[in-house]
């Protein structure tokens, strides 16, 4: 087994230190105790599950605060615990038992946060304060389309030894005779001392017969992260072609194993597809996309955003460009539709053609560290999704410089199979070419 440190930290921290950073990068997923709960997503009464619903403790015209308790018993030390921010609405700041955990402009993408480090055993104090961006700029003239305040927003947990994040494509092999279910897996072992890590899975395709199973062990040393490669062959996969015409799923099911027993079951959803990037163009199953992408307009009614995928997709539309990145039941609708997606960061200032340095947000070297980190909470959160076939950067009117410049070098870093867009490069570099 191969240790990736490099990519496994890549995958998962904003800088460095697992255990000593609270924003992490990964795959928006929950992990169940059953299968079936798994299947219809079924969180109550999975172990620590927690909704996140606090109290409004006090209010100014600063800043609203809001504070929820939160236990932790000793049941717990074997957890990791973790907090997924979702609807804020605004900016904030997390504090947990007076600490601050994480000071948040981008409240358009969804937020998972590690709080073992500032939580202690009984009871804990979680903060939330909400004000005003400091960098409003960078969505100007942008709405936030809002659930109710906090929806979707919860505590959740993980065992120390686990599956902390992956990267999984079903595409044809190299004779496009059958597929291959291409699975990264990013295997954590918070414990101090090396442990061995028991890994299953399942697949069924969409008929519902299973197609592959399988369960490995790996020896994991004490604080490491390790990325180990799974590539099962899955045969008849022809016969299920993800194509943005039609949308079969398989379904894929990751587990841990240890003593006989299986641990936090992962449910996905993967599509065999097989979208390819070349010459300028976007090509299913070596079909040209011959469309530009479309602008979807966002929505935080279910309904209605179905019945806008279904309008588009009538009409012709069947690649959207997104305002900013979206709740997970948008993409997973769209892995169930057949519409593919490019999903884009939550930058969209408006600019002059000042290209001075600091004349314009893309080009002012203070920013850049907010500008990367809205690329990459964007880019871990969906890349796992069938329906996304490309990735932006930001909205065409934020003008170019040396953010954005820094921005598609990381993104075409870790992005081998995609194209990466800024359509407001005005031809400079930094935007994969399209030949319309």
């Amino acid at each position: 087994m191969k240790r990736i440190f490099l990519l496994s930290l890549t995958l998962l921290l904003a800088s460095v230190g697992w255990a000593q950073q609270s924003r992490i990068f990964r795959s928006e997923f929950l992990t169940y105790d059953r299968r079936e709960a798994g299947a219809a997503d079924k969180r109550e009464g999975t172990n620590g599950y927690l909704a996140f619903a606090p109290e409004l403790i006090s209010q100014s015209e600063q800043e609203l605060v809001w504070a929820q308790r939160y236990d932790v018993d000793a049941a717990m030390n074997d957890y990791n615990i973790f907090l997924h921010l979702e609807n804020v609405a605004t900016a904030f700041t997390l504090q947990v038992n007076g600490v601050d955990v994480v000071c948040e402009e981008d409240f358009y993408t969804p937020t998972d946060l590690l709080l073992s480090p500032y939580l202690r055993q009984g009871a804990n104090d979680v903060v939330l304060r909400l004000r005003l961006s400091r960098l409003p700029h960078l969505m100007a003239g942008v709405k936030f389309q809002s659930d109710k305040l906090f929806a979707n927003s919860y505590f959740f947990i993980q065992r120390r030894l686990s599956i902390r994040d992956f990267d999984i494509t079903l595409r044809p092999d190299s004779t496009r005779s059958f597929g291959v279910l291409d699975m990264r897996l990013v295997l954590a072992n918070d414990f101090n001392f090396e442990e061995p890590i028991n890994v299953g899975y399942d697949l069924y395709d969409p008929s519902g017969k299973i197609v592959e199973l399988n369960s490995r062990e790996f020896i994991l040393d004490g604080r490491a992260l390790d990325t180990v490669n799974i590539a099962p062959y899955v045969y008849h996969t022809n016969n299920f072609k993800w194509d943005g015409t039609k949308a079969p799923l398989y379904t894929l099911t990751l587990y841990i194993k240890r003593s006989g027993m299986m641990w936090e079951y992962i449910p996905l959803k993967v599509g065999f597809s097989d979208v390819e990037w070349r010459d300028g163009k976007l090509f299913s199953f070596g079909k040209a996309l011959a469309s530009k992408p479309v602008m979807y307009e966002a929505t935080t009614d279910r309904k209605v955003a179905l019945e806008r995928l279904r309008t588009h997709k009538k009409q012709g539309n069947r690649l959207l460009l997104l305002p900013y990145p979206q709740p997970k039941w948008f993409y997973d609708m769209c892995d169930r539709e057949g519409v593919m997606v490019i999903d884009q960061a939550a930058l969209s200032a408006l600019t002059d053609d000042n290209r001075s340095v600091g004349g314009t947000p893309a080009n002012d070297p203070q920013l850049a560290d907010e500008f990367l980190l809205r690329v990459k909470k964007m880019y871990y959160r969906s890349r796992n999704h069938t329906c996304v076939v490309g990735f932006s950067l930001a909205g065409d009117a934020t003008g170019n410089g040396y953010n954005l410049y820094k921005a598609y070098e990381w993104l075409k870093s870790v992005e081998q199979r995609r194209p990466v867009f800024y359509f407001g490069s005005d031809g400079e570099w930094n935007s994969d070419k399209w030949s319309w």
